[in-house]
């Protein structure tokens, strides 16, 4: 008898059941009650903490409860290159309102406004990612966990571009050879779902402002090696989900049997109206 998974996404709730039982049985139940939240872009201006604290009221009203809280990064609105004393209320402001007003718990991604990209790299206690890391108390900028059955694989997808000075979405060699070593040590009957930031596979480049057939695909919106990323999840079925954020935009692309759900922001965009067609959540 056949048995698949069925995901499905609520405006970035997502309900995961247990594998291996039938989708026609009454008493199949979800295990795990996600919110995946990306792209809140958090600060003292436009409204922003006013409006994100009424999304995670929203988020702990639910009648089926939410039991974590999956965080796509790009926390703080800007890191990059802003003054110590901005980047302190930032955070500041985060870990106010993550106390205050939410008791679900949550993980964190980083996304690239959580990064700085200062040219002085001798103050290490800020430069690159050290400084956010520290705010979310992680170790490393990429991690794995288990809860409910269900393996989580947080990536991290940043990464300065020396060349050009600014950064590029890809795993490189350490990750890499990390996430490899994850997947073969995961049993095969364990589900795995996947957060980045950056998008590992997204059609939302084909409608940026680009000449009609002469797209840019630019390295800092989706992986640059998202061919290398694919074919390894290609050789473990037990690869469900993948989860982005970034663009500010929501697109769905199947493939190779994996749904790549990339979300909208939750401060749309910037909190100031919304990027094209998708709407500013839960505002």
């Amino acid at each position: 008898m056949e048995r698949r998974l069925a995901l499905k996404n609520l405006g970035g709730l997502l309900l995961l059941p247990s594998l291996g039982i039938e989708e026609t049985s009454p008493s199949k139940k979800p295990v795990l009650r996600i919110a995946h939240i990306t792209d809140v872009h958090l600060k003292n201006e436009f409204g922003a903490p006013g409006k994100f604290i009424k999304c995670l009221h929203h988020l702990q009203s639910q009648s089926q409860k939410v039991d974590l809280i999956l965080n796509g990064g790009d926390v703080v609105f800007d890191m990059n290159k802003e003054n110590i004393k901005t980047i302190n209320s930032q955070w500041r402001l985060v870990n106010d309102t993550m106390k205050n007003e939410s008791d679900i718990p949550i993980r964190y991604c980083l996304g690239n406004h959580d990064i700085w990209w200062a040219e002085d790299s001798q103050r290490d206690v800020f430069y690159g990612k050290k400084y956010s890391m520290d705010q979310l108390g992680l170790a490393k900028p990429y991690y794995s966990f288990v809860q409910a059955g269900w393996k989580f694989l947080i990536l991290d997808s940043v990464h300065l571009d020396i060349d050009k000075g600014w950064y590029i979405g890809k795993l490189g060699d350490a990750q890499f050879e990390w996430l490899e070593r994850e997947l073969a040590s995961t049993h095969e009957d364990t589900p795995i779902l996947a957060m980045s930031h950056i998008p590992i596979l997204t059609a939302l480049l084909m409608i940026e402002d680009n000449i009609v057939n002469k797209w840019t695909m630019l390295g800092g919106d989706m992986h640059t090696d998202t061919a290398k990323i694919i074919n390894l999840f290609y050789k473990y079925p037990n690869v469900k989900l993948c989860l982005s954020g970034h663009l500010h935009m929501r697109d769905k692309v199947v493939y190779n049997k994996i749904p790549y759900l990339c979300n909208g922001a939750v401060s749309g965009a910037w909190w100031e109206g919304q990027p094209r067609e998708t709407p500013m959540l839960l505002t």
